[in-house]
């Protein structure tokens, strides 16, 4: 019965949209995992323990002590759940042992070939064939270009690639797994219903519907040792292919993976992972077993919703780390205190630069001192558009819905955006400006002599973000953003975007940032001829190759209306940011019918380049804060200069040489408290990050000069006001970011 009921679904592909499903380009073939004798012994050890407990507490059913708050007994559908999966699992077992084992070969990421049988070899074996320390490293593998289980048997003649935790993907496998293990202790401690729990940038987390609960600080203690219970039994991860009728009996307890199972998985089968009494809806991979994870932590917990919808249930949620070394978690610890320090919500309040407000959630109110850093920013854009025959234009706040229908963002979008009635119309503030663009080339007739047409835009956009996603200025509902788009022909694609990619550059060599590129192609659902994309991808390539910085190809991850170069900064911290975009466009011009006059007569459909560098400003000043710490260039800083007189009676002079500075661009302030110490100001200036802090006292004013220290207390000492002014302007305009007078 079961062979025959997985046979059928071999070459199916498996589609689910779980936010623990989130592996890219992942195989969804048979599971091909060959549990060995002493696996097996493991889980029984497992349901062993657990069985003890049920004995040792009234009423059975597992649970802990310790002050863990571990649920006495445990809920009984874990039970039912190890119950349905051996049975599945033995039956998986059988089918298996019936498959022909034959010689393959194993092709190294160095060409080298190794020997193994289809079947029984693992990438394990592999591993361990070649040093026992790259065995104990490896993380995860890729067969054929997909992440593979270490366990896993190999089917044929592969490629094979053994990935540490240094890796992105390793790191994402590693805390997938790690995840798992909070899911099992949360079941063990909560009573509820687990719903998500991927991978994020730094760690992990699990959502959980719990009614009759909150999750509280209090907890993090108790939830750590459960997990690190999980992790000193060394519970294997367990893969077993299921039916989505065998999945709908597993999961009948829980209302939400059997949404996911009904409304997201369109393919027969899917996969299930188990660790210990946890048996999850995943397509993995995993990590060997939970002793793979060294240290552990919970850091966080909020509140959310079940899909990110404000009208569905509301969800626990609880955040981790995990390392597979307990020196990467005390550098992590480190970096979570320099991180703390460089918040920039603190920095913000603390240098009046902008603030929050919960009469308008979402919508920053710039002050004078951080209006200066954003007017800066905006206006050194401006000056590159000149350079690089950009356009600006002002467009429209709100549109009548019938264009957003037209773009095809009403249809996939309008839950983002605000929309109101207006005389009996429907209409919504824009979230971006891509359609009004279009609107403003297809007004009148177009000629390729025209193209490219560059529209740069810093309109106001407003996205309907929830409440909860709301972060300081990296997540807001009202923004702005140098937001810009290329009309052109197919081929000017190369030059345009090679063009994209040195404003980028140009722009983030004097920001401090470095970057990595990715070419993302063209997704399983995609709209238009194949043609037209596989050229656009040539196009890209050619442009990538041209421009001449490393770049990576990204398969199947581009737009459903084009391919796109991704790119991901790397701040001061390391962190990585996504601010800059560069995407092709087929489909809008085709939707709002745009069209040129080509040279011999007939009309033709432009391309799009959609293009950022600093993506929304509002959340560039806020990565900029955190990557300067709040020490800002002299370029970019709100507080250039302090002028601190010695004593009453040269405040005057103080006051004219801020007049004279200020008439030259130049942000400058005076100090003129008369109760505060002469090393009073000069302190709470630095503190303050002023660049530069002039002194001036009888000596100054007589000869015409200034003072001058730094911030650091470095001491410049004596300039005439023309020198000094001279120094300022050209230190402004050559944006470095070292504060240096030449």
């Amino acid at each position: 019965m079961f062979t025959s009921r997985l046979t059928t679904s071999l070459s199916r592909c498996i589609k689910p949209q779980n936010l623990c499903f989130a592996r890219r380009n992942m195989s969804a073939e048979i599971t091909t995992d060959m549990a060995e004798m002493k696996i097996e012994k493991k889980e029984q050890a497992v349901n062993q323990k657990g069985n003890k407990k049920k004995e040792k507490k009234k009423g059975g059913g597992g649970g802990g002590g310790g002050g863990t708050g571990e649920l006495s007994p445990w809920p009984s559908y874990i039970q039912d759940r190890i119950t349905l999966f051996d049975k599945l699992y033995t039956e998986y077992q059988e089918y298996l042992s019936t498959r022909e084992r034959k010689p393959i070969q194993i092709t190294l990421p160095d060409g080298k070939v190794i020997e193994g049988e289809s079947w029984t070899t693992t990438p394990f074996d592999v591993a361990s064939g070649i040093s026992a320390g790259l065995a104990q490293n490896s993380v995860i593998s890729k067969v054929n270009g997909i992440l593979w289980d270490l366990d896993r048997p190999l089917e044929g003649d592969c490629n094979i690639e053994l990935l540490n935790f240094d890796s992105r993907e390793g790191k994402e496998v590693f805390w997938h797994s790690t995840a798992h293990v909070l899911g099992e202790a949360m079941e063990r401690r909560y009573v509820g219903c687990l719903c998500y729990g991927p991978p994020i940038e730094s760690g992990f987390y699990y959502d959980m519907h719990m009614p009759e609960a909150a999750v509280c600080e209090a907890d993090y203690s108790g939830l750590e040792t459960i997990m690190k219970s999980i992790v000193k039994e060394k519970q294997p991860f367990q893969r077993l292919e299921m039916t989505k009728e065998d999945l709908l009996e597993m999961f009948k307890y829980n209302e939400f993976k059997t949404r996911i199972i009904k409304n997201k998985i369109d393919t027969p089968t899917t996969t299930v992972y188990r660790c210990g009494p946890l048996i999850d809806l995943c397509r993995g991979p995993h990590v060997r077993n939970t002793g793979k994870i060294k240290t552990l932590k919970v850091v966080k917990n909020s509140s959310t919703y079940w899909e990110g919808n404000a009208e569905a249930e509301s969800l626990q949620r609880i955040y981790g780390i995990s390392f597979p070394d307990n020196k990467l978690m005390k550098e992590w610890k480190v970096f979570q205190e320099e991180a703390a320090k460089r918040d920039h919500r603190k920095i913000g309040l603390q240098q009046e630069l902008f603030f929050f407000h919960e009469l308008s959630a979402g919508s920053c109110f710039w002050l004078p001192k951080g209006t200066i850093i954003f007017n800066t920013l905006q206006k050194w854009i401006q000056g590159e558009y000149l350079k690089r025959g950009f356009t600006e234009v002002i467009t429209p706040n709100m549109y009548n819905t019938k264009l957003w229908e037209t773009s095809g963002h009403w249809q996939h979008y309008a839950e983002n955006m605000f929309s109101f009635d207006v005389e009996k119309e429907k209409y919504a503030l824009k979230p971006m400006n891509c359609p009004g663009h279009c609107l403003m080339f297809g007004h009148r007739p177009r000629s390729w002599r025209e193209l490219p047409v560059r529209m740069a835009d810093f309109g106001v956009l407003h996205r309907n973000e929830l409440s909860g996603a709301l972060s300081g200025l990296t997540r807001v509902r009202r923004f702005q953003q140098d937001d810009a788009h290329i009309f052109c022909t197919p081929e000017q694609i190369v030059d345009e975007i090679r063009g994209c990619l040195d404003f980028l550059q140009a722009i983030y060599t004097v920001l401090g940032f470095t970057y990595e590129l990715k070419l993302s192609t063209r997704p399983e659902k995609y709209l238009g001829e194949l043609q037209i994309w596989e050229d656009a991808e040539s196009r890209l390539k050619q442009a990538l190759d041209e421009f001449g910085a490393p770049w990576q190809l990204n398969p199947g991850d581009g737009a459903f209306y084009g391919p796109k170069i991704d790119i991901t900064v790397h701040d001061a911290l390391r962190r990585s940011h996504q601010c800059a975009t560069i995407q092709l466009d087929f489909q809008l011009p085709i939707r709002f019918q745009l069209s040129y006059n080509a040279p011999d007569g007939t009309e033709k459909r432009p391309v799009i380049v959609h293009r950022a560098v600093l993506g929304s400003i509002e959340r560039m000043t806020g990565i900029l804060t955190e990557h300067f710490a709040g020490k800002w260039p002299f370029w970019l800083s709100p507080r250039q200069v302090m002028v601190v007189p010695v004593m009453p009676m040269f405040n005057d002079y103080a006051i004219e040489l801020q007049r004279k500075l200020h008439l030259q661009g130049i942000v400058i302030d005076t100090d003129l408290d008369d109760g505060a110490t002469l090393n009073k100001k000069v302190r709470n200036a630095q503190l303050a990050q002023y660049n530069f802090i002039f002194v001036v006292g009888e000596k100054e004013k007589t000869s015409g000069t200034v003072n001058v220290r730094t911030r650091d207390n470095v001491v410049h000492g004596e300039f005439t006001y023309e020198d000094i002014s001279e120094k300022l302007i050209r230190l402004r305009d050559s944006k470095s970011n070292v504060d240096t007078l030449e």
